[in-house]
C-alpha cells in the first residue's frame, strides 16, 4: 500500500498521469492506494477557495471508482500524536499526510521537496 499526497490526487483526477514521475506511476499501478483524510480536507479547502473545480467528495469518489483508492481509517488521535512530532513544517496538511504514512508504515507519493527531505519513504 502507498499513500498519495494531495497534488497527486488532483493530477490523477485530471488525467495528468504524465506529470507524475515514472517511479510514482509504477507504484500507483502496483500498490493499494490510500488517502489521508487530511488530504480530503485539503481538497475541499482548495475547492472552497476556487483553486479546484470538483469538490473533495466528487474527486475522491471518482478516484475510488476508477483506481480503487481508499480513505485511510487509522484513528485520528494516533495521527495527531505523530503529526505533533513533525516539526519540519508549519503546513498542517503536510504534517498530517506524512503522519498518516508513518503511522500506516507505508511510503508516500509526493513531489513536495520539503516532504521528501523529511520522510525518507517518499517516492518521486
Amino acid at each position: 500500500m502507498i499513500y498519495l499526497d494531495t497534488h497527486v490526487l488532483v493530477r490523477l483526477y485530471q488525467g495528468e498521469v504524465e506529470k507524475l514521475s515514472e517511479a510514482a506511476r509504477r507504484e500507483i499501478e502496483h500498490q493499494d492506494l490510500l488517502v489521508s483524510p487530511a488530504a480530503v480536507l485539503e481538497l475541499e479547502y482548495l475547492h472552497e477557495i476556487g483553486r479546484l473545480e470538483p469538490s473533495a467528495t466528487k474527486l475522491i469518489g471518482t478516484l475510488a471508482a476508477e483506481l480503487r483508492t481508499k480513505v485511510c481509517d487509522i484513528p485520528f488521535p494516533a495521527i495527531v500524536e505523530q503529526a505533533r512530532k513533525e516539526k519540519w513544517s508549519r503546513d498542517p496538511f503536510d504534517r498530517l499526510v506524512v503522519a498518516h504514512a508513518k503511522v500506516g508504515n507505508a511510503p508516500l507519493i509526493s513531489k513536495d521537496e520539503n516532504i521528501r527531505r523529511h520522510y525518507r519513504r517518499t517516492v518521486w
